[in-house]
């Protein structure tokens, strides 16, 4: 078995999986709401919870799947991109439960882990297909081929989707995460209402630019009295959404166009937007392309994903793994 943590940013992870990575027996997220009251993650904090947390979610998916320690074969973790405290937390942890019971460690890129999550959701899918990943940290887009590497296509120029929707949000006084509160806010709105740019739409490249989107939005607030906000807010909320799903959606149908692609996977916590989803789903079936976006659950960070693309990542062999830290691999 494979038993897997991720701590990257505000959720403490751990799953258990078959060893071929390709099925999670339990799957479990604990999701700091510590950082509600500040519209954001806060570093320091979101390292704190995961120390508190991290015995018990462990223990809590090893109970789940029905299996003990001593079933466990190999521990994956994450150890790049993201906080470089709350990584340390699992790292930490994974190094000592893999040195305890003199197990390989296998480090695994978090970008590698959204791309993974697609093996889960369709475990006979099988590269070369483009990707796309959207969080709160990351967007870009990828070339996965046939041995299973990744080639950048395209990526972020500022703020990544995720991260402009909670912005978004925040200006609207929508709350945190802004992902879903836009897009229940959205729910009853005109998207053609108000104009808003979608960012590098006309540009030949494969990259993103949410910062235009952000200004226009910041500008037509302060040309509203707050009563005109409040009538038009389902409007504004719509018509935002709209443009971060149509640059995402754009750019991820030119790249497999340009890649001559059959296959897109969508990843990363913006994957589990509705209207994101519909769009691609149409566009999708109208080009013949075959369309892979992991169930919500795993679009949002897990430690499922991980012990998925460790199955393509390197093991540590006992003891090699005790001068790792976060990043050093």
């Amino acid at each position: 078995m494979i038993l897997a943590i991720e701590t990257s940013c505000d959720d403490t992870c751990a799953a258990v999986l078959t060893p071929d990575g390709r099925r999670a027996l339990s799957n479990v997220v604990h999701t700091q709401t510590e950082h509600d009251r500040y519209g954001g993650v806060v570093p320091e904090v979101a390292s704190r919870a995961h120390l508190e947390r991290m015995e018990g979610v462990i223990a809590t998916a090893l109970e789940r799947a029905g299996v003990s320690l001593s079933d466990v074969e190999r521990v994956a973790v994450t150890v790049r991109p993201g906080l470089i405290g709350a990584l340390l937390v699992g790292v930490a942890a994974a190094k000592g439960l893999a040195f305890a019971r003199r197990l390989p460690l296998v480090p695994v890129d978090h970008l590698k882990g959204h791309v993974a999550a697609a093996y889960l959701e369709r475990p006979d899918l099988r590269p070369p297909f483009v990707a796309l990943i959207a969080s709160g940290g990351h967007t870009a887009l990828y070339n996965v081929a046939e041995d299973r590497s990744m080639e950048l296509l395209g990526e972020t120029l500022d703020d990544a989707a995720g991260e402009a929707l909670d912005k978004g949000a925040r200006m609207l006084g929508l709350g945190f995460p802004g992902g879903p509160a836009i897009s229940k806010a959205a729910r009853d709105g005109d998207p053609e209402r108000h104009d808003f740019p979608v960012g590098l739409r006309d540009k030949k490249n494969l990259d993103f630019s949410f910062s235009g989107l952000k200004t226009s939005l910041l500008y037509k607030l302060k040309a509203m009295g707050p009563g005109e906000v409040e009538a038009e807010l389902p409007h504004l909320a719509a018509g935002y959404e709209a443009a971060v799903v149509a640059a995402l959606s754009g750019k991820l149908l030119r790249a497999a166009r340009e890649r001559g692609a059959r296959s897109v996977v969508v990843a990363g916590g913006v994957a589990a937007n509705g209207l994101l989803r519909k769009t691609l789903a149409g566009e999708c079936e109208r080009r013949g392309l075959d369309l892979v976006i992991p169930e919500p659950a795993l679009c949002t960070d897990n430690a499922a994903m991980i012990g998925a693309a460790s199955v393509d990542a390197e093991a540590l062999p006992f003891p090699d793994y005790l001068p790792v830290t976060a990043r050093s691999v």
